[in-house]
């Protein structure tokens, strides 16, 4: 096992020595429409090498999936099965880089919510998918995956494994990414993990991540294409974070009551998953597993009392929270530490190439806050 940091203070925790400096500026680059298809590699069929070979795509389409015309001369299409949180900041930033951007939903009302945020958006019922929207995949050429596991039944969407890989197979696509989660871990007792730390989850949801990953790795490994996987620390970013639940009194939910005793909490900003995700692009493999976490793992009280002490300062006398509060998440037993890990994105960074933009929750909580117009301008 490789040796981490001892402490979260430790400079090792900043920045990786050995990365060079155009990969560390990856970050940096936009993704044009026609960027070259870097992440449609496929294996030689030669035993001796470990050499890719650039998959030359003959792009079709439809009326279904691509009607406008400079839709379909747009060589990148990303295809976004679950548009949550993560995935409609992701979509927002490929649309400015002139990127074509479809996705999924589970309901009519957040279809048209979508929609009016100007995304092409196809209504799936993961565990009966209609043949039309699988159909329409074969015309993009990215695909990320932020559908999670349901029930006893996993990942909705690999019940049809057999028929996505047949769908697949003459279709265009060059690069799959399935986001999932560091609770595949389990218990680690505080310990420093990695990718290649031994997965014990313990609830049966990271059970069913950790089955999903497996599924959507060998999927995209027996059709040829770049493939990763994406354990996503904590998810915060504008309208979902600490200060954004201190300013909207929100109560707790029951999984951040489950973290009230935990020491180290690692979590991420959604700028940072998504330049992550784009370095992927850039970067591809043909199958990797990534941590994709801040260098700054840390307790929930000490996050949210940061948060408190930003909204105090920029809207002085308005804040009504209070950190001794039920809702501040205080622990309640300081030696309930056995969840606990400390989730290292070395990995990350070596491959990848990404310099964190918002390392810490610190300089993340910062720059929401500073976006943020006075949400108290009308209180009395």
């Amino acid at each position: 096992m490789p040796s981490f940091p001892a402490t979260k203070t430790d400079p090792a925790l900043q920045i990786t020595p050995d990365i060079s400096q155009s990969a560390m500026e990856i970050y940096q680059v936009k993704i044009p429409a026609r960027f070259p298809l870097q992440a449609g590699c496929f294996p030689s069929n030669s035993k001796k090498t470990s050499t890719f070979l650039p998959r030359v795509a003959a792009f079709t389409t439809s009326s279904h999936s691509l009607t406008d015309k400079s839709e379909s001369e747009s060589q990148n299409r990303m295809f976004i099965l679950g548009m949550g949180f993560v995935c409609q900041f992701f979509a927002q930033s490929l649309k400015k880089e002139g990127w074509v951007v479809t996705g999924t939903c589970t309901s009519k009302t957040k279809k048209k919510h979508l929609e009016e945020k100007g995304f092409h958006v196809h209504l799936l019922d993961a565990n009966q998918p209609e043949l039309s929207t699988l159909d329409a995949l074969k015309c993009y050429t990215h695909l990320l995956v932020s559908i999670p596991p349901v029930g006893c039944a996993g990942d909705p969407m690999l019940q049809h494994a057999e028929l996505l890989r047949s769908t697949l197979l003459d279709g265009n696509l060059q690069w799959l990414c399935y986001l999932s989660s560091t609770s595949v871990y389990g218990h680690c007792d505080g310990a420093w993990v990695d990718e290649d730390y031994p997965t014990s989850p313990t609830s049966e949801l990271a059970k069913l991540r950790l089955d999903a990953e497996e599924g959507w790795l060998n999927l995209g490994q027996s059709l040829g294409f770049s493939t990763q996987v994406f354990r996503l620390g904590g998810i915060y970013g504008p309208g979902r974070s600490a200060v954004d639940t201190i300013i909207k009194q929100e109560p707790q939910s029951e999984g951040q009551k489950m973290r009230k005793s935990r020491q180290y909490t690692s979590r991420v900003h959604v700028e940072d998953i998504c330049q992550a995700l784009k370095a992927s692009i850039y970067t591809p493999s043909s199958r990797g597993i990534y941590n994709i976490v801040d260098d700054d793992p840390a307790p929930r009280e000490e996050v949210f009392t940061f948060a408190e002490d930003l909204i105090k300062k920029k809207w002085p006398g308005h804040t009504k929270w209070s950190s001794n509060s039920a809702s501040a998440a205080s622990p309640t037993k300081k030696d309930n530490s056995r969840g606990d890990k400390r989730v290292s994105n070395m990995r990350m960074k070596r491959e990848l190439g990404v310099r964190l933009l918002h390392p810490s929750y610190r300089s993340g909580l910062l720059s929401i806050i500073d976006q943020m117009e006075n949400p108290f301008h009308c209180s009395p």
